[in-house]
Parts: C-alpha cells; sequence; structure tokens
C-alpha cells in the first residue's frame, strides 16, 4: 500500500472537514465572538467532540479493527461481520442508557467541563446546561457510526468513513447561516441553534455510513445481546483503548474546565478557537496517517512481517514531521496574522486576536507530539497491547493537570492565564510520545532507520527558515488582512502560499529532500494509478 497516496485520500478528506470546521468558527466569532454565549456552547460541545475523539478515532479504531481483522483472516468478511453483529447487540443498549444517564446528569457534568464558569448568573448556567442536554445525543449516534466506519476502513474504504465529519461541518454551518439571532439575545440565539445542529450531523453521519455499508455489502442485524468471548475481549480493549488515544482530548477537557473555573468569559472561547487552527494540520496528517497505520500495521504483524510494519512505522513518522514542522514554525511565527484575517471582523475584536494568538502559538509547541501519537499508539494496538498506552497517557494527564495548576495562576497577573492550559496541553503531549516512543524501541518494535536520522534534524532547520521568513513576510501582508473578504482571502493565500513555497525551497537548500526522491515518488504514483 502506497502511504503517501492512501494519506493524500484520507488526509484530503479530513481536511475538507476542518476548513469547513474552520468556516463554521469564522461565522460564529462573526455572529457571537469570544463571549459567554460561545463559552456554553463549547462546553457543550466538548463532550461530544471529546467523546467522538476517544471512542471513533481511538477506542473504536484501537481495539475493533484488529480482531475484525482477525475475524475476516481466520473466515473471511460472513465471519467479520458476525463479530460486527454481536459487538453492536451488546453496545445498543449500553449507550442508550449511558446516553439518558448524561442527560439526566447534565447539570453536574456541565458543572465538571467549565470549573463551574467565572461567576455565571443562574440563568446563564442553566443556559450551558441546557446546550449540553441537546448535544448529548449525539454521544449514541457517534458511536454507532464509530461501529460501521471500522468496517469500511477495514475494506479499505477509508475514503467513505473520512467523508462523514463534513457532514456535522455542514450542519453546524446551515444554522449558523441560517438561524443566527438578531438583537440582544443574538449571540444565546445563535449558541443554541449550533447546539441543535451538533444532534442533526450526528443523524446525517450515521444516515451516511448506513448507506456505504450497505452499497459495499454490509447488512447488520440486530440480534440479542450476548457476552461472548469475543464481545468481552473487545469491552475489555475499549476503555484503555479510549484513554490511550485520547490523551489529548482529556488533557483539553481539563484545561476548558480550569480556564472556565479560573479566567474570565471568553478565556474558553480562546482556547477552542486556537484549537481548531491546531486541529486543522493535525486533522490532514494525524488522524488521517492513524486511520492508515492502524490496519496496515495490524496485518503485517499478524503475518509475521515485523520489519515492514517497523519500515511503515518509520516512513509515518518521516511523513507527519514533513508536513508538522513547517505549521508548527508558522503558528509560532504568524500565529496573530492568521488568525486576524480568518476571525477579526463582527463580534470578534483585535484585542481577541491577540489573546487568541498567543494561546495558538502555545499549543502549536505541541503539534508534532499530537500527530505522532496518533502514528505511534498502532505499535501497540496491532500487537494488543492496549494497556500501555493508557498508562502512559495517565501520567500525561497528570503531567497536563500540574502544569495548569502551575501556569494559570503564574501568568493570569500579566493577562496571559488563558495561554497556560495549551501550553501545558503541549508539554503534556510531548512527554508522552517520548515515553511511546521510548516503550517501542525498548520492546524492538520500532527503531529508527537512516533515512528518517538523516531527515528530521535537516526538516527542523528547514521548518525554521521558513518560519522566519514568514515573519519577516507579515508587515507587508498585515495590512490586508482586517479589509474586505476577498482581501482578506488573498492576503491569507499569500502568507500561507509563500509559506509553502519556501519551506519546499528550504527542504531542497537543507537536503532534508532530494530531486530524486521527487522522481521516486512520482515513479510510484504513476505505477499506482497503472
Amino acid at each position: 500500500m502506497n502511504l503517501v497516496r492512501s494519506l493524500g485520500s484520507v488526509g484530503g478528506l479530513t481536511l475538507v472537514s476542518r476548513v469547513l470546521a474552520l468556516v463554521r468558527d469564522t461565522l460564529q466569532t462573526t455572529f457571537i465572538g469570544a463571549s459567554f454565549a460561545s463559552d456554553a456552547f463549547f462546553v457543550a460541545f466538548r463532550l461530544p467532540n471529546m467523546f467522538r475523539a476517544l471512542f471513533a478515532e481511538g477506542a473504536f479504531n484501537a481495539a475493533f479493527i484488529p480482531m475484525f481483522n482477525r475475524k475476516v483472516a481466520e473466515g473471511e468478511l460472513p465471519a467479520g461481520l458476525r463479530f460486527a453483529e454481536q459487538a453492536l447487540a451488546v453496545l445498543l443498549p449500553v449507550l442508550a442508557l449511558f446516553t439518558i444517564v448524561m442527560i439526566a446528569l447534565a447539570w453536574p457534568v456541565t458543572w465538571g467541563l467549565s470549573g463551574g464558569f467565572d461567576h455565571p448568573t443562574p440563568d446563564q448556567f442553566a443556559f450551558a446546561v441546557g446546550l449540553s442536554r441537546i448535544t448529548i445525543p449525539y454521544l449514541m449516534l457517534i458511536s454507532f457510526a464509530s461501529l460501521l466506519g471500522g468496517i469500511l476502513n477495514s475494506l479499505d474504504k477509508y475514503w467513505v468513513n473520512a467523508a462523514a465529519p463534513t457532514l456535522l461541518n455542514v450542519s453546524l454551518i446551515t444554522a449558523l447561516w441560517f438561524f443566527h439571532g438578531h438583537g440582544p439575545e443574538a449571540a444565546y440565539v445563535t449558541a443554541r441553534a449550533q447546539a441543535i445542529a451538533v444532534t442533526v450531523g450526528g443523524v446525517l453521519q450515521l444516515g451516511w455510513l448506513i448507506i456505504a455499508c450497505r452499497g459495499a455489502g454490509v447488512r447488520l442485524r440486530i440480534r440479542r445481546p450476548r457476552l461472548d468471548e469475543d464481545v468481552r475481549r473487545l469491552l475489555k480493549l475499549i476503555l484503555p483503548a479510549a484513554l490511550g488515544a485520547g490523551a489529548s482530548q482529556v488533557n483539553l477537557a481539563i484545561s476548558t474546565a480550569l480556564a472556565g473555573g479560573l479566567l474570565a468569559a471568553g478565556s474558553i472561547s480562546y482556547i477552542n478557537y486556537a484549537d481548531r487552527l491546531n486541529q486543522l494540520p493535525l486533522g490532514l496528517i494525524g488522524i488521517g496517517l492513524g486511520t492508515i497505520l492502524l490496519p496496515t500495521v495490524s496485518r503485517l504483524v499478524s503475518t509475521g512481517q515485523e520489519e515492514a510494519a517497523m519500515d511503515t512505522q518509520n516512513r509515518g513518522i518521516e511523513l507527519a514531521l514533513f508536513l508538522t514542522l513547517p505549521a508548527t514554525a508558522a503558528f509560532i511565527f504568524a500565529a496573530q496574522p492568521v488568525i486576524r484575517g480568518l476571525f477579526q471582523h463582527g463580534a470578534f475584536t483585535a484585542t481577541d486576536t491577540i489573546l487568541c494568538g498567543w494561546a495558538l502559538s502555545a499549543f502549536s509547541v505541541g503539534l508534532p507530539s499530537y500527530v505522532l501519537v496518533k502514528v505511534l499508539t498502532p505499535g501497540f494496538y496491532a500487537r494488543g497491547d492496549t494497556a500501555t498506552p493508557v498508562r502512559l497517557a495517565l501520567i500525561s494527564v497528570g503531567i497536563n493537570l500540574v502544569g495548569n495548576l502551575i501556569l494559570i495562576p503564574s501568568l493570569a497577573p500579566f493577562g496571559m492565564g488563558h495561554v497556560g492550559p495549551p501550553f501545558a496541553t503541549a508539554l503534556a503531549s510531548t512527554i508522552n510520545v517520548w515515553m511511546l516512543y521510548r516503550t517501542l524501541r525498548r520492546r524492538g518494535h520500532l527503531a529508527p532507520d537512516r533515512q528518517l536520522k538523516r531527515r528530521l534534524p535537516r526538516l527542523a532547520v528547514a521548518a525554521l527558515i521558513m518560519g522566519g521568513a514568514v515573519w519577516l513576510l507579515t508587515p507587508a501582508i498585515d495590512p490586508w488582512l482586517t479589509r474586505s473578504l476577498g482581501e482578506r482571502i488573498l492576503g491569507l493565500a499569500a502568507l500561507v502560499g509563500g509559506g509553502v513555497l519556501l519551506y519546499g525551497i528550504a527542504c531542497f537548500l537543507t537536503g532534508a529532500f532530494a530531486l530524486d526522491d521527487v522522481k521516486l515518488l512520482l515513479k510510484r504514483r504513476s505505477r499506482d494509478a497503472a
């Protein structure tokens, strides 16, 4: 399998979803800005978003796909589908009950995710609880969608599952554009419309995957729940897999709660707007690579091809850093111009741009590690080990908590308290990646080859060259970023396009990539197309 080609398919569709999410946030900053209403929506959206990352992108991929692949290898597709039906039969009542309980406990859940907010009125907190009750059904919908998406990924139909999140963003954009409020209560009306759109988006995602499965000849029947050996093993693997793969989401949830409880209104919004931009390269690279690597490495390991599995992960690391290091440099050196061009209009002010820019720079320090978690964890899951990643993830969660408790009060007197949570999250994720890599290497499951060792320092130098050049270019482009929509788009295109061109030149100047590498890649793509 060509890793670059597969990543282009999955990552391209994930990028479409992330771009739509960026459009959504641009509209939100226009109609709501950074206020209590936007904070309340982000808190209500935090639990579904975290559950999606823990369950959909983490637990089900990690636990279900290797087991499904083994069933298919042993008895072909019908054996795998019988296992999927047994899993669905058990998960259906469990998830339905869980959703009902979470709706009933919406008040303490909202309080926990927000830290109680910073001195809200009773009406404001009741509004936030109401938004949470609207979004909680998304948990069950995305879980069922994850089961179907895992089947499609195992059948190498990656693009279908990768396209599903775009429907959520289409739903949210539609709500913002057609149902945003007017007048004094505009922000609250708009936030409520977004909460409804979250659950509608979940229905659309599940419907899309049901149709795609039927097109692939997959029709799951509802069976009577039965805890056989396979289902017990699946359930045993899901919880640690969810925590291991979702450490960054747990860290972000902790950061959001502490920011809401210790800082002024708007702080949660700054963190979430910054995280949205940070998620753009993560969505393109990390989630795409993780989606591809897990079934690929699990197949190689199950057939005894350990060297090929190690080579696949080496190329995954190389590709991940080739794409994320320039994004990291750009967000450090040009965070405020990017936010100014995207968000600074309507209810989002110049002060909001500065504060949000600081949060984005702090987040971006950990961007390579956020992506590498997705690359390294398949090395454990493919071998049936979901316990080690969760143990290491829990350590990183503890580091994040301590970092938040130190950084927020330390930076708050300087008006930078909201920078503490993103920086603590970046630090915790970096330590998590170091522990994952060290463990894999100690077990003999991963060792950097000569190509990886040669290229990584050169890629880092190329990214720094690009970042410095972009920093020098921003004064000339900055005036365009607060004008009309067309001028802002041109300014951002010049900034991004110039950065990409400079990075490409820097890669060749530093020797990170040579002309022969490009020729080899083009030959591979031509061979794959043929």
